[in-house]
């Protein structure tokens, strides 16, 4: 019996490979610190549609609202957190759009800027329609509609 230990390290997938045939050898594979290949990236036709753009997510809106609204004010995190009863931690982490914030939270963040929950939630659809604009293709090819064609709304759902 050997106790001889290889170099070699054993990879065991996670899904399906391709068949035997088809694999780099372990021979092939570059030692460390080796230049890697060029990354091919491949090229849309002229025809092919365009990525679609990531739609921002409603808590990142409100929370870019919210921290716009206190620096226009000049007031600090700690300030608008004492006036609305929140931690200041947590305020941050809503202004980051890390935290999913209560309807609560959200109506006394906006209250200790001198905002009604309404406001709050107008200025951020706002922001949400903006960025449906910018990022609609549509949009920018479309002739204008008429005030009474167009069709801003929100809904919110708990």
């Amino acid at each position: 019996m050997s106790d001889h230990v290889t170099d070699e390290a054993r990879v065991i997938p996670l899904r399906p490979t391709a068949p035997e045939s088809s694999r780099t050898p372990p021979a092939a594979v570059a030692p460390a610190g080796a230049p890697r290949p060029p990354v091919l990236v491949p090229r849309r036709g002229p025809g092919a549609p365009a990525p679609a753009a990531k739609e921002p997510l409603w808590r990142d809106l409100v929370g870019d609202v919210l921290r716009r609204e206190r620096l226009a004010q000049e007031r600090t995190l700690k300030d608008v957190a004492d006036a609305a009863r929140i931690s200041m931690p947590y305020l941050s982490e809503v202004e980051r759009g890390r935290k999913e914030a209560s309807s609560e939270v959200l109506a006394a963040a906006a209250r200790a800027l001198g905002l009604g929950l309404t406001d709050l939630l107008s200025l951020a659809q706002g922001e949400l329609t903006r960025h449906a604009r910018a990022a609609s293709p549509r949009s920018r090819t479309a002739p204008a509609r008429s005030s009474a064609a167009r069709r801003d709304g929100m809904c919110l759902a708990a």
